[in-house]
């Protein structure tokens, strides 16, 4: 087995959420498909340096792509993150800067979430992570894109968590009343010039580093410390196999 690919335990709680087998052609060896897109997350490789021991590298990157744009990735991620009854919930963003080969012009392709701001052509992850570290909803967007923008990825819970838990960034009156709104509790500081200063749980604050932490772990992935993909479905997809692989380990 090599470094990256799928233990035992993490096959066994992938394998039955993959889509059933059709009625064409055999599939190619679903684990085996798999450790090679893993392997290519993991070291940021092209496509064409994929490793033999993974097959052909046109079937595994076509997987990969053909399963994103049919939300089969998106499906997976869903069903293992459950959103939990009572639960912290930590929000937060973080850049990631984009390769030449993937942001196209200097201005970057706003269509496919690749913006432009200080750090050059860029975009931003948008998590929500619970207690544990663990991804509950995600989002990409531009790199110039305010985090509070993108709020609404991340309101409507089936079961309300207990607190969202997010910096200044997400301050405004109307997030808070939506937050409010939902049943939950926002933890989130006042900026240092509010006229009237929101107390909150200086507590619960503290503990936002764990979605910090979530970063830091996503950003060992080196397809996701750097922006390979052109196209924003195929650059969620990598962020989303992430998240997979920390529900299944």
């Amino acid at each position: 087995m090599a470094r990256f690919d799928l233990t035992d335990e993490e096959w066994a709680i992938i394998s039955p959420l993959l889509p059933v087998q059709g009625r064409g052609p055999d599939r190619k060896d679903d684990r085996k498909v798999l450790n090679g897109i893993f392997y290519i997350l993991r070291t940021g490789a092209p496509w064409r340096d994929l490793p033999e021991r993974y097959g052909p590298r046109a079937t595994v990157y076509n997987r990969y792509v053909r399963w994103g744009e049919r939300g089969v990735w998106q499906g997976i991620f869903e069903a293992l993150a459950q959103e939990c009854e009572d639960a912290l919930v930590f929000i937060d963003a973080s850049i990631v800067k984009a390769h030449r080969a993937a942001a196209g012009s200097k201005k970057g392709n706003l269509e496919e979430g690749i913006g432009r701001s200080r750090g050059g052509r860029t975009s931003k992850v948008h998590a929500a992570v619970d207690a544990k570290g663990r991804p509950l909803r995600l989002a990409i967007s531009g790199g110039q894109l305010h985090d509070s923008q993108m709020m609404d990825a991340f309101l409507d819970w089936e079961v309300p968590p207990l607190a969202i838990v997010a910096d200044k960034a997400y301050g405004s009156r109307k997030i808070r009343q939506q937050i409010a709104d939902e049943g939950a509790l926002a933890v989130i500081p006042s900026k240092s010039n509010a006229r009237q200063p929101i107390p909150h749980d200086s507590g619960l604050y503290r503990q936002r580093n764990i979605v910090e932490r979530f970063f830091c772990k996503m950003k060992d992935m080196r397809r996701l410390a750097t922006r390979f993909e052109k196209k924003a479905r195929n650059f969620l997809s990598m962020v989303q196999l992430f998240a997979i692989r920390c529900w299944a380990n």
